[in-house]
């Protein structure tokens, strides 16, 4: 599959005429919890040649492509992704941290994963990853529901969870997110990762008890502690001067 992702990503960037900076995995793959049938969630960040960025009529600034296969590929242009990350939206701070890595410019990594701290807002982090979760939770028969969902209830409430208790941005792999739960609900998390790595993603499964009152109890408490914290402000010149580097070549 890995010649074939890069196959995909040598033809978008020849036809786009575009640089990819970074790709990677972004779904279950890189979560930590694939099923046998997990499609291959493939995201990059690229630039445009710098003339293109002072055009009257600007170019779009993704791209998506039909999937293909087990091939889900999707890009963003550097200067929408740095957009994001004013707003502290979470999704480049996950696709950085990706433990599987497609392309890698290190020189872009690293500058930007510098800029993580100065653009994280623990108060929109921890309402995204709960929304996600209450949205995965609307899918949940009686005390039933798909394995792949359960583990988006779970691994956006660890994330929360995370952030609260450590006051950084949250690792993307839910292995480390683990660590913030006691060691019996730890146990059965992990069997059950050990389960979805054998199952479909449409696999329904009875929801244990302490999990149940895990994810009910920490919804609550994080949706409050949240709450309570201020708004925050980011700085705007300093990304200005990233991307102004970064689409000099």
């Amino acid at each position: 599959m890995r010649i074939v992702i890069d196959a995909a990503l040598k033809e978008a960037a020849d036809k786009y005429d575009i640089e990819i900076l970074f790709a990677c995995e972004s779904g279950s793959r890189a979560w930590g919890f694939p099923s046998p049938d997990s499609d291959y969630d493939v995201r990059f960040i690229y630039r445009r040649k710098r003339d293109t960025y002072t055009a009257l009529f600007t170019e779009n600034d993704h791209l998506a492509f039909p999937v293909t296969g087990d091939l889900d590929l999707y890009g963003w242009d550097i200067k929408k992704v740095l957009q994001l990350l004013y707003k502290s939206n979470c999704t480049p701070f996950e696709w950085i941290q990706s433990p599987v890595v497609y392309k890698d410019n290190e020189a872009f990594r690293k500058s930007f994963m510098a800029l993580l701290p100065d653009y994280f807002s623990a108060r929109k982090h921890i309402f995204h990853y709960l929304g996600i979760a209450a949205g995965a939770l609307e899918s949940m028969r009686g005390d039933r529901i798909k394995i792949k969902k359960l583990f988006y209830v779970l691994r956006p409430l660890l994330a929360a969870k995370w952030i609260a208790e450590r006051k950084c941005f949250a690792p993307m792999n839910i292995e480390p997110l683990l660590d913030t739960v006691p060691d019996s609900l730890k146990a059965k998390i992990i069997f059950l990762i050990a389960d979805k790595a054998t199952k479909d993603e449409a696999w329904l499964i009875d929801v244990d008890k302490e999990i149940l009152e895990f994810i009910s109890s920490e919804s609550t408490r994080l949706a409050a502690y949240a709450a309570q914290l201020e708004k925050d402000n980011f700085e705007k010149e300093k990304l200005d001067k990233y991307f102004r580097e970064w689409i000099k070549e």
